[in-house]
């Protein structure tokens, strides 16, 4: 307190000085109408701006909310878009509507751990057993293919990368459907390869790869990448294809862990199939 004193009175006459010149410009404002608007139009000014500096910083602290909640919207409605759903009798049409059936369910996680610069590339997602995740199951993102789920603990997914060599995804091309495989030759984290497309098969740069849809762990048409280069090497009856990767690996953040509802159906009549041939 007695510091408080010594200020004061160390300041009285700067402090006298301040209250007055309050007093004054008080007086001008209330007592002329050209500055009481100008006075009224910069604190206003003020105002707004100071509200806004305030909801622009409010806004950047909610950013992790607002994306899990967009996530989930996505996922939610990738699980009810049209993609989804499979012709339950081909293209028979009953009562002027064709009967669908539902394949594929999405749920969002987060990746929290990633790496592109490694041989084997692996991806740790922030769900795991408890959410649904089981071992098999496809990843993808907004941009494309991801990679596969390999170990699941109650929270936490680890994914094998498409950067990977032991991944290889089931691709073909959008515009006439001649299909391969997708394969990383562990170089540019950018680039892969196409791999066992025929030299009768017309390519062009720029064409755009997608999943088949031939394999149960990832739905028809999700991108993979675009064709950058190719050549036909001497002796051989494939292209050497490269594509660049439509996700940059690099930059994931929110992923898609698919869920095939009739992948236990469809493995179990391939199994049979085997059981056979062997008898």
């Amino acid at each position: 307190m007695k510091r408080l004193f010594l200020l004061l009175k160390k300041y009285n006459h700067l402090l006298l000085f301040l209250f007055l010149e309050i007093i004054a410009v008080y007086l001008l404002v209330q007592n002329n109408h050209f500055q009481q608007t100008v006075f009224l139009n910069t604190a206003n000014r003020v105002t707004g701006n100071l509200y806004e500096t305030k909801n622009q910083v409010v806004e950047y602290f909610r950013l992790k909310k607002i994306n899990n909640e967009l996530a989930n919207e996505n996922a939610r409605l990738k699980s009810q878009a049209f993609s989804s759903f499979q012709p339950l009798f081909g293209e028979n049409i009953v009562i002027n509507d064709t009967v669908y059936y539902q394949q594929y369910t999405y749920l969002s996680a987060k990746t929290i751990n990633n790496s592109v610069n490694k041989r084997e590339n692996y991806i740790t997602l922030n769900k795991g057993s408890l959410n649904g995740i089981e071992p098999g199951m496809g990843v993808i993102s907004t941009q494309g293919v991801v990679g596969i789920v390999k170990n699941v603990s109650n929270h936490y997914a680890t994914v094998i990368s498409i950067l990977h060599p032991k991944t290889s995804i089931s691709a073909k091309f959008k515009k006439n459907k001649y299909f391969g495989s997708v394969v990383w030759d562990g170089e540019n984290y950018r680039y892969g390869k196409l791999k066992d497309i025929p030299l009768h098969v017309p390519v062009k740069v720029g064409d755009t790869i997608v999943t088949s849809g031939y394999s149960t762990i990832f739905p028809a048409n999700v991108p993979i990448g675009v064709v950058v280069d190719f050549y036909a090497p001497e002796g051989e009856n494939f292209f050497d294809i490269t594509i660049e990767f439509t996700q940059d690996y690099q930059q994931l953040n929110y992923v898609y862990v698919v869920k095939n509802l009739t992948k236990t159906e469809h493995l179990e009549l391939e199994k049979q199939n085997t059981q056979d041939t062997e008898e």
